[in-house]
């Protein structure tokens, strides 16, 4: 019944509907506009590494080096106003030895109200987000001799794994969020050329990381890691030239990587690889649907078609992070600040806030 009702539709009706659905998907796709810069005191010019939002209570948090040794810090950003609000001290900024500087990695446990660092003299710093300017960061020692980069959090364990990539060999350190202590290493002889970002899947309880080169595969792969077992569970070949660093995941259990090779959590397969688009830090926004890259210019792609949808020139930098709440995008720019953009539908949708 349903099927001949279906068919009997006059065309004028299924032309008419045809429109709505392609009026409503070029609405989605509207330009982007810079509506702020945000000013840092320093403005960025002694580097930063990685950024990151916490939706849930709007806020912007940005691994920020300084040119002045020991005095790197975590930039606090209010994202749903786009305003400055305070540094958070006590972490070793830019340092004259490739891969010891820091801040780098970062991420928040909202529930927890802690934000976790990496820093550059192989620790990791845990910061009690409640103390605001005053916090004094907690240093776990994972035991290399240099930079602890970026990680990821696995809520179920209470583990942050996090990349020791500079160390010969590279290594990942398993730490407990509740006794703050190191729990065990995996060690990486196998990568040649470090290790990179890494993140947790809540449907597979498995982090996967980046792993840029290895002597099997020098194009990189996508490794499954079981963090009971500290062990990896698959190794996701990368077939094409690659290198991966960033990695997302998105909608349909798929991995996409900073260089747009899109595998299947569940299989390993590669869903697609799209060109045209590359980087360092990447970052899926549920707000928009779309994955935005950290690099000049920042690809944007949507995350269910893996389409391009376009790309932006936004100055130097690498480090990309979106605020789901009104999907303002924040870019950290060497010299200049924090830029924020948004297309004009979000826009528009949040003019009258």
């Amino acid at each position: 019944m349903q099927h001949k009702t279906l068919v009997a539709f006059p065309v004028l009706v299924l032309s008419a509907l045809t429109l709505f659905v392609a009026a409503s998907a070029d609405e989605k796709i509207g330009p982007y506009q810079l509506i702020d810069t945000i000013l840092i005191p320093g403005n960025l010019s002694g580097g930063f590494d990685i950024s990151w939002v916490d939706s849930a209570s709007e806020r912007y948090y940005l691994a920020e080096r300084t040119a002045t040794a020991n005095t790197g810090r975590i930039d606090v950003i209010d994202a749903e106003n786009d305003k400055f609000l305070y540094s958070i001290t006590g972490f070793v900024g830019t340092q004259p030895v490739s891969g010891t500087s820091g801040p780098n990695g970062v991420l928040v446990i909202q529930k927890e109200n802690e934000l976790w660092a990496g820093d550059g003299d192989s620790t990791v710093k845990v910061v009690d987000l409640g103390a605001g300017a005053s916090a004094v960061p907690f240093a776990i020692n994972t035991g290399g001799g240099k930079r602890a980069d970026e990680l990821a959090y696995d809520p179920i364990d209470h583990i942050i794994v996090i990349a020791n990539d500079r160390d010969t060999p590279p290594f990942l350190t398993f730490i407990s969020q509740k006794t703050r202590t190191v729990l065990g290493r995996l060690m990486y002889p196998q990568a040649t050329s470090g290790l990179e970002q890494t993140v947790w899947d809540q449907q597979t309880k498995r982090f996967y990381i980046n792993v840029p080169a290895t002597n099997a595969n020098p194009h990189g792969e996508v490794d499954e890691i079981d963090p009971q077992t500290r062990m990896v569970t698959r190794v996701f070949p990368i077939t094409t030239p690659c290198g991966p660093a960033g990695l997302a995941l998105i909608p349909n259990q798929h991995l996409i990587t900073s260089c747009g090779v899109v595998l299947d959590a569940r299989t390993g397969a590669t869903v697609a690889t799209i060109s045209g688009v590359g980087g360092d830090e990447i970052w899926y926004n549920p707000g928009d649907d779309r994955v935005y890259f950290g690099a000049n210019p920042m690809g944007v792609v949507d995350a269910d078609t893996n389409q391009v949808v376009t790309s932006i020139a936004v100055g130097s930098t690498h480090s990309v992070a979106v605020n789901s709440e009104n999907n303002h995008i924040f870019v950290p720019v060497t010299g200049v600040g924090v830029k924020v953009y948004t297309d004009s539908q979000d826009q528009e949708g949040n003019s009258g806030k």
